[in-house]
């Protein structure tokens, strides 16, 4: 890079940097100055001076910087200089490219005020193409020569070594040195151990410190610091000992006494931080500062057994009152227990006692309070001090002690007194519907693994209070519907309290399996009536979508019965009536019940009670095309005559009754006879006059009424039409007029005469009637309604018709047993009688007996479908 003479750069030659103003310095040492000392480049010296016109960048004032040039040009020294300070200067010779020639020379630049021997000149910069090496030309009179100004390149000198020579004397430490550092130092640790002011500043004993690390003193220096506070720790253990106080007063002296010991250690270190962050670092097996510290106070305060002692029946004590509700200082016990954990010591020396104390605490408590406690308020008092448990460690137990602390609160009042828990309350938990307490003893056997107990202690309640009901002869009309309320109460613990454990679902089917087939066919009855109850006129109680929910809940009841075909018969029974009496409310409820039933038990079990349905629809057809006959349109004026065609294979059967009509009844018969068998060749008509039912135009003195009544009703008041009405007829007349069976007869006229509607007069007055009573025209009956529907003898169940029912069911049941042993039998060819057994009790639907099945076998064999194998008795053959 050349210049100008004005210093300013026009060009650039060359990408090589300018070395002008580059020094390097030699390091002085300010404590042991010696004239003699100097210091030899490694390097040609370039120098370069600032001046107002060529101000020098900041890198190139290394050297620069210790001289100042005046007006004249003339150099002074700098105040960075030391006195005796002596630079020599030994160039090489050099050729210039131009072929001039420097010779080199030894110059001694004193630290004096005097000027010095440079003349300064304008330009003392040049460059060369080849290399950019700014040089001065120096005389022997230590002068800058420059020859009619113009330019002198010199030649890059050779390297030279920086070598920087040591003191001749060696520097030593005064005598005492380490002693009266360690005076100053025990002092300070006195003045803190005593919580005194430290007499020197920190900052003069921590440079104390690390002198005496720099002269090899430091493990001097450490046994004596750990001596000296071993000293100090021994000192408040003997306070300590003579400290005759206990508990919460002795608690709160050890506890001052490790704050204080704490706080001193770290005053300590902060003095001696850098012996511990050097040679305790540095050395194995040397434990720091504050680690002393902590094994002084372990080894000699808390391995007094003493000291100890007293300290850990404080703090058991404090917990103790802390659990029978005072209030305690939980500050200490905070400080102390982290003391414990600090110390290493908390798991021998505080947890297993802790642990302990509180095993025995709530033993008793639990021996307690279980007997002299509600089930519910004791479950309320393990919740409660679980939690209490919980809080203790998070505010001053270690989170370590929280595991083995839980179980032990919860086999000491949960798991070992769960057996009498359970016996003293819990079926009046579930009785009463605590669902919430119940919740609450579900979670808690649950954390100690107890719920197959309960579950099996659910079981036993259940098929209790389940036999109450089913087995209770008096509550056998309101059977059905406390199971149903039964069942959904458990169905609610189920749910919000046993959070739909699916083995608690298992057990309750299980339960309700068992004790509501007791009593074999009554269930099964009740529930097939209790269906018809809901499925009848007048059942104005459930909106359509509550009688959805309810048929719903009664078949889950249909699921737990094995008589299912006990519950076909009574409701195929109810269902004819409900159909041919018009009592049915609603047919798409019908249509309901018979898809969920075909959806349970097959298409087979409602195949009949799909016809039934099928011959009220055809009966319908009939109707209508009967009525649009001219002989109907002749004789039937006055009378409206509706006939139901039915399917016997598909109804209940009903006994024939041979009744005498009315004339004019009987001519309407004969023309729907008449009529149906000219449409269906080789059919025939059963009439079954039971299930008839009338309207009737009554004329009182006081009125006219309609009365809706039975076809035996009518029957029985169409006679007193052509009477007086003062007449009255006896039961032997209308028996032979009527020709109705007795009991049948006794029955109609008790609701004619002594049921709420009264249009006849019984003589005498009672509520029973007897073969000696006479009967008359109620002349005085008034009733509010225009229409009055007269209790149809009929709709109430008879006790021989229940029996007929029942006895119908066995004797079906008596063809399946033979149907299912042929079935088999034929499989097999030759099984023996156990076997065959097993079999039959798989393949039936219904509870049977043993007895029964082998009378049923001994049948088959007599009717020669079986016979007995003549080598062993207990093996039977099949005979195609």
């Amino acid at each position: 890079m050349s210049f100008d003479k004005n210093n300013r750069s026009t060009r650039s030659s060359h990408s090589s940097r300018s070395n002008v103003g580059r020094t390097n310095r030699a390091n002085i040492n300010n404590n042991t100055p010696s004239p003699n000392n100097t210091t030899s480049l490694t390097r040609p010296l370039e120098t370069a001076f600032e001046t107002e016109s060529n101000p020098l960048p900041k890198r190139q004032r290394t050297l620069a910087e210790m001289f100042t040039t005046n007006n004249n040009g003339q150099a002074s020294s700098g105040k960075a200089r030391e006195e005796n300070s002596t630079f020599t200067f030994n160039p090489s010779n050099s050729s210039h490219p131009s072929g001039s020639s420097t010779q080199g020379g030894s110059f001694n630049f004193p630290n004096t005020n005097a000027t010095s021997g440079f003349n300064s000149i304008k330009d003392n910069i040049f460059s060369t193409n080849n290399q950019q090496t700014s040089r001065k030309n120096i005389d022997q009179n230590g002068s800058f020569n420059s020859s009619n100004g113009s330019r002198i390149g010199l030649g890059k000198a050779p390297v030279k070594k920086l070598v920087i020579k040591s003191f001749k004397v060696k520097p030593k430490l005064p005598e005492n040195y380490e002693a009266d550092t360690w005076r100053k130092l025990k002092g300070a640790v006195n003045a803190i151990h005593e919580s005194q002011p430290v007499p020197d500043s920190l900052e003069e004993l921590y440079k104390a410190c690390e002198n005496l690390c720099h002269h090899k003193m430091a493990n001097s220096l450490y046994r004596k610091l750990k001596a000296e506070c071993e000293t100090h720790v021994t000192e408040e253990l003997a306070k300590l000992k003579n400290n005759i106080t206990t508990n919460e007063v002795f608690l709160t002296a050890i506890d001052n006494c490790w704050k204080d010991h704490c706080r001193q250690m770290i005053m300590i270190r902060s003095i001696f931080l850098y012996l511990d962050r050097t040679y305790v670092l540095q050395t194995s097996g040397l434990s720091s500062l504050w680690d002393m510290g902590l094994d002084l106070f372990r080894d000699h305060v808390m391995e007094s057994k003493e000291i100890r002692k007293k300290t850990l029946d404080g703090l058991l004590c404090l917990i103790e009152k802390e659990r029978s509700g005072e209030s305690i200082n939980r500050a200490i016990l905070k400080s102390l227990l982290r003391m414990f954990i600090d110390l290493g010591i908390y798991f021998n020396g505080f947890e297993s006692a802790f642990l302990e104390s509180t095993e025995l605490f709530y033993r008793k408590e639990s021996n307690t309070r279980v007997h002299a406690l509600e089930v519910s308020r004791y479950l309320l008092y393990v919740e409660q001090k679980l939690q209490e448990e919980k809080d203790r460690t998070i505010h001053y137990l270690d989170k370590e002690t929280r595991k083995p602390l839980i179980e032990l609160i919860e086999r000491e009042l949960i798991a070992n007194p769960v057996s009498l828990l359970l016996e003293k309350g819990f079926d009046s938990l579930v009785s009463n519907g605590q669902k919430e307490d119940l919740a609450r003893l579900y979670s808690l056997l649950a954390r100690v693994g107890h719920l197959d107990q309960l579950k099996t202690f659910y079981g036993v309640y259940v098929k209790k209070a389940g036999l109450e009901i089913v087995t209770d002869v008096s509550r056998d009309s309101t059977m059905v519907q406390d199971l149903l309320v039964f069942k959904m109460k458990l169905d609610d613990i189920l749910t919000t309290s046993f959070l739909k454990n699916e083995s608690f679902f298992n057990t309750l089917k299980e339960s309700f399996e068992s004790f509501i087939n007791v009593r074999q066919n009554k269930p099964a009855e009740m529930i097939a009536k209790f269906v018809d109850a809901k499925l009848r006129t007048g059942n104005k109680t459930a909106t359509d979508e509550e009688l959805e929910s309810i048929l719903d809940n009664v078949l889950i009841l249909f699921r737990f019965i094995q008589g299912k075909d006990v519950f076909e018969a009574f409701y195929k029974r109810d269902l004819a009536k409900r159909l041919l009496l018009n009592k049915s409310a609603s047919f798409d409820a019908e249509k309901s019940m018979l898809s969920k039933l075909k959806t349970e038990c097959g298409a087979s079990f409602t195949s009949k009670l799909e016809g039934m349905f099928k011959d009220m629809d055809v009966s319908r057809d009939i109707m209508i095309s009967f009525r649009q006959t001219q002989k109907y349109k002749e004789l039937c004026k006055d009378i409206e005559l509706n006939v139901s065609v039915l399917t016997q294979g598909y109804w209940p059967n009903y006994p024939p009754a041979e009744i005498t009509l009315a004339e004019q009844m009987t001519e309407y018969q004969e023309v729907f006879k008449s009529f149906y068998l000219s449409k269906h060749h080789g059919r025939r008509l059963m009439w079954q006059p039971s299930l008839g039912h009338c309207v009737l135009k009554a004329h009182f003195p006081k009125g006219k009424k309609e009365l809706a009544v039975s076809l035996y009703q009518a029957m029985v008041l169409l006679l007193f039409n052509g009477v007086d009405i003062e007449t009255k007829m006896s039961f032997k007349e209308i028996f032979e007029a009527t020709n109705i069976e007795l009991k049948e007869l006794e029955r109609t006229l008790q609701s004619l005469a002594c049921g709420k509607v009264r249009v006849l007069t019984k003589y005498p007055k009672g509520r029973e009637v007897d073969e000696a009573d006479n009967f008359s025209f109620n002349k005085d009956f008034t009733a509010p309604l225009f229409r009055i529907k007269v209790n149809a003898i009929q709709m109430k169940e008879t006790v021989e018709e229940n029996t007929n029912t029942t006895e119908r069911v066995f004797q079906d049941r008596q063809y399946q047993v033979d149907a299912a042993i042929v079935r088999i039998m034929k499989t097999r060819k030759q099984l023996s009688h156990t076997l065959l057994m097993n079999e039959l009790f798989e393949q039936l639907r219904f509870p049977v007996k043993a007895s029964d099945l082998k009378k049923r076998i001994e049948s088959l064999i007599d009717r020669e479908y079986l016979e007995r194998d003549k080598s062993d008795a207990s093996v039977y053959n099949y005979l195609a």
